[in-house]
């Protein structure tokens, strides 16, 4: 059976069928991607409103590509109290948020205490807000730091309120690229068995994939099938999100960026290759606002939501320093001819807009 059969069939691909799928045209891959995402969603297009707080950029790694960190690049360090984080929620929650997105750099001096304390504040003090927070790089930091186990760090994060786990620190998984960008990070197989653990405790989790630097097309195709067998076993990831790397103000020396055709392809390859991953998000932080609405037609459902504030993405040039009001973001989906629709941090629908 060829690629094409494949594809008409509904045949599950494997790693040379991923690969071969990026020498396939975008229109063609577009067009079975765009089947394939119509099948699930039809016109559907989903946001959240949300708020993204990055509480501290002092970090005890140095990651090649990353910006956000106090370092020689970036000589700003700062930590949130937890009176600044409480008042920031207090005004999105105003907004009409239904999710705080918490995720920061690798603070060895703040304690474990101040870590895990404002999730149970924020609780307390907003308990229908959806706290997402700390990545599985920082779960990795905290275990190594206070000589916990992972699922220990893990047991006490629901105590204290976390909801869901976001999807960074993957970046590639391929050992040798991740020794590349980001040596002493989480390594790619603890990566997996945290969110597998998370999964195991019945709560669900995001994936993302940090491409366009140093990495080759088949080290992206095998970090989806990576996480294909992880959601195989526990159909706990409710995303796939490809973060467009972001050249600015770090230390990768990286000379060809990707072509909109590229991002666009890895968009619509992901859909197809992840069968078992409900949901493709264009996180328009990585790939402009622009981009990810014609995404829309290569396979994703998803643009992330209005974010109010970021601080990881814009260090690195992204635009998405103050986020994009609900109403714009209403406009430009219903102008792209889909229909919006909020949903909460789980997918739930909340509202659709006809």
């Amino acid at each position: 059976m060829n690629l094409i059969e494949k594809l008409e069939s509904g045949t599950r691909l494997d790693l040379q069928d991923g690969i071969a799928l990026y020498d396939l045209d975008l229109f063609t891959l577009g067009k079975y991607a765009n089947k394939k995402r119509k099948a699930l969603y039809g016109k559907k297009a989903f946001f959240n409103v949300n708020r993204h707080i990055n509480p501290t950029n002092i970090c005890k790694d140095i990651c090649k590509f990353c910006a956000f960190s106090s370092n020689r690049k970036n000589p700003n360090p700062y930590t949130m109290t937890h009176e600044q984080i409480l008042s920031d929620v207090e005004k999105s929650y105003q907004n009409g948020i239904k999710e705080v997105h918490i995720v920061s750099a690798h603070n060895p001096d703040t304690g474990l205490e101040w870590y895990l304390e404002i999730f149970s504040k924020i609780k307390e003090k907003f308990p229908s807000l959806h706290v997402k927070a700390l990545t599985a790089a920082e779960i990795n930091f905290l275990s190594q730091e206070y000589d916990l186990t992972l699922e220990q760090i893990i047991d006490k994060m629901i105590e204290y309120g976390v909801d869901s786990l976001p999807g960074g620190g993957a970046e590639i998984f391929d050992e040798e690229v991740r020794a590349y960008i980001c040596k002493g990070k989480v390594d790619s197989q603890k990566w997996l068995d945290i969110h597998e653990l998370w999964h195991k405790k019945g709560k669900q989790s995001n994936a993302t994939m940090l491409f366009g630097h140093v990495e080759k097309r088949e080290h992206r195709i095998d970090h989806m099938l990576r996480l294909r067998d992880v959601q195989d076993r526990t159909n706990g990831f409710n995303a796939f999100i490809p973060l467009v790397y972001q050249r600015n103000n770090n230390y990768l020396k990286v000379e060809n960026f990707l072509s909109s055709t590229e991002i666009l392809k890895t968009m619509a390859i992901s859909r197809l290759l992840l069968d078992n991953i409900p949901h493709i998000k264009s996180y328009w932080a990585t790939s402009t606002i622009n981009l990810s609405l014609i995404a829309l037609e290569f396979g994703a459902d998803d643009l992330d939501g209005t974010i109010e504030k970021e601080a990881i993405q814009s260090a690195a040039g992204a635009k998405s320093a103050t986020g994009i009001r609900q109403k714009d973001f209403l406009d430009l989906i219903s102008t792209s001819g889909f229909v919006p629709v909020e949903r909460d941090s789980l997918y739930n629908e909340l509202k659709i807009y006809n």
